[in-house]
């Protein structure tokens, strides 16, 4: 029995999908040992598991990674995906902010912040990839952060102050620490 699944991304990520000479889609296609084929007009995009494949499973991780370059990460930022301890998450801003355009684009620059530093420091700490795209903010990365990062966008866009934010993010980082034992060095305070 044939194993495939579909999927659909915008029109203007497809050309980023098949890639300059269709060498993206070759590189996905001989990597996980699957056919991807492109409905241009329509952004469809089927992925068909090879008769040769014996895990059926890729097919979910190619999903994955085509939903991610859909979402506006770069072809090697969603290859990252096929660690399997990464996954990957979208937030849709409509849910928290309404179909408003204006207030879509307020957010949308809360999260990418004054030359994407906001964005960065995100990524650092939470060991995240964030993508900014159209009405959704995507997220990848270890499956025990995600909910970590997932928490910090949602604190941004429902109005908390950055400050606040990185607070939450670095007392986490903290905790994870400890409980790793991963004790850094503080200075010792003498009783006078």
């Amino acid at each position: 029995m044939e194993q495939k699944t579909f999927i659909r991304i915008p029109g203007d990520r497809i050309g980023v999908l098949i890639g300059a000479d269709g060498k993206t889609r070759r590189r996905i296609e001989s990597a996980f040992g699957v056919k991807i084929t492109v409905a241009s007009d329509s952004g469809g995009v089927e992925i068909k598991v090879n008769p040769d494949q014996p895990d059926v499973s890729v097919m979910f991780t190619v999903k994955n990674i085509v939903k991610a370059i859909g979402r506006g990460f770069s072809p090697n930022k969603a290859m990252t995906l096929q660690n399997e301890d990464n996954d990957i998450l979208v937030i849709d801003l409509e849910e928290y902010v309404g179909n408003s355009k204006n207030a879509q684009n307020r957010v949308r620059g809360r999260i990418i912040g004054k030359e994407g530093k906001s964005r960065q420091l995100l990524e650092e700490l939470t060991e995240c990839l964030i993508s900014v795209y159209g009405g959704t903010v995507t997220l990848i990365g270890p499956y025990e952060m995600l909910q970590v990062a997932k928490d910090a966008v949602e604190m941004l866009l429902n109005g908390s102050y950055h400050k606040t934010v990185w607070n939450h993010l670095y007392a986490h980082r903290r905790k994870v620490r400890k409980e790793k034992g991963e004790l850094w060095y503080e200075p010792v305070r003498r009783r006078r």
